[in-house]
């Protein structure tokens, strides 16, 4: 009683605002398998061991792995329950799992960082060899790198390195920061901004997603949300308040981080349609350019103009071939023109967390080095 109590004292210090509402019941949630016993009954030392067979299993790949830094399996277990004077009633459980892994190979005066992440919704999904041989990987393909001459060319990116642009375009489509002019995308609603290869979804029904979930934190219907189809941005994602801002319904896009905090818009499961092509066919058709492995300073790029310059670790692409390992170099474009310039999709569809993406090649990127 002393919170509903304490809600009504702090309202008299807030100014009305008429877009401020609650979502309306009467929602008739969908049965989701989100909780996974087996998560659950595993013992602690089951969970243990498959730390250890991390550590073995990156240990045995090559001779230059030389340390583990850590290895570690992770789960979370979490119910949600809300209700509003509106009549809505939501309540549903999940969980879910994790492995990861980092480690360090050495070669000569040269080492470097192999790091590898791996959550699924599913105990028995859990892979320890497949997280080791990628971080061991990783690690190996970084060893003698060195810097390249500026240039302009065609750049090939990884899945997990897209994802760090997804997370970008995310805040690009996020109706309160459109609302605010604060998005590139502010505006622009049924036009074409990135290439036709491109269709992004926010869909928080997918099964097995980690972001999967029957309704949004504010109760409001999970939902599949066609956000850019074939280049044309469709739609942008709205919580209950940027909805009725706009006049339209919500796309079940109200995330909150706990009970303690207001919701605001979120995505679950944000992902960039794979195409049909094999990863190494993309590869195989550039005569010069760079293969993307990994991106740093992400936070610096900017939404509103789409301006990045971040820096960035690769390899080198020549004739078709992976050449030789690269890194102090930095790639810069606008996110705009990123987008309309992707010329491949690869069919090899990957998801870190609730982001998803396959191999990316854009037509051209500036690539500053030595």
């Amino acid at each position: 009683m002393q919170t509903v109590e304490d809600a009504i004292s702090i309202c008299s210090y807030a100014e009305k605002d008429e877009y401020n509402v609650l979502p309306r019941g009467g929602y008739s949630y969908p049965g989701m398998e989100l909780f996974d016993r087996e998560i659950q009954e595993a013992s602690l030392e089951t969970k243990i061991e498959l730390a250890r067979t991390i550590e073995r299993e990156a240990r045995s790949r090559d001779a230059r792995i030389k340390i583990v830094e850590r290895a570690g399996f992770e789960d979370s277990d979490y119910t949600c329950l809300i209700m509003n004077s509106n009549g809505l009633y939501a309540s549903a459980r999940a969980n879910i799992c994790g492995i990861y892994v980092s480690l360090v190979a050495a070669e000569e005066n040269d080492a470097q960082n192999g790091f590898a992440m791996m959550i699924k919704k599913h105990f028995r999904d859990l892979n320890p060899v497949e997280a080791a041989t990628e971080a061991s990987d990783r690690a190996l393909r970084s060893l003698n790198a060195r810097s390249i001459a500026s240039a302009h060319m065609p750049c090939v990116m990884e899945s997990n390195v897209f994802t760090r642009f997804m997370g970008l375009l995310a805040q690009m489509v996020d109706a309160e920061a459109v609302q605010k002019g604060k998005s590139l995308f502010a505006g622009r609603l049924g036009d074409s901004v990135a290439s036709p290869l491109f269709s992004v979804v926010d869909d928080s029904t997918l099964e097995a997603g980690i972001g999967s979930f029957p309704f949004d934190g504010e109760g409001v219907l999970g939902q599949k949300t066609l956000v850019i189809e074939k280049g044309v941005l469709k739609s942008f994602l709205h919580d209950t308040y940027t909805a009725s801002k706009d006049g339209i319904q919500s796309t079940g896009n109200g995330q909150r981080g706990s009970f303690r905090g207001l919701p605001s818009v979120g995505v679950s499961n944000f992902i960039l349609s794979p195409g049909d092509i094999n990863p190494q066919d993309i590869i195989g058709e550039v005569e010069q350019g760079l293969y993307v492995t990994d991106v740093i300073g992400m936070h610096t790029a900017n939404p509103i103009s789409g301006d990045f310059s971040v820096g960035a670790t690769g390899i080198v692409i020549e004739k078709g071939r992976l050449a030789h390992p690269v890194r102090g170099i930095t790639i810069a474009g606008n996110l705009g023109e990123l987008f309309r310039d992707i010329d491949a999709l690869g069919n090899d569809l990957r998801f870190f967390g609730a982001r998803g993406a396959p191999t990316v090649r854009v037509k051209s990127l500036s690539v500053a080095g030595e």
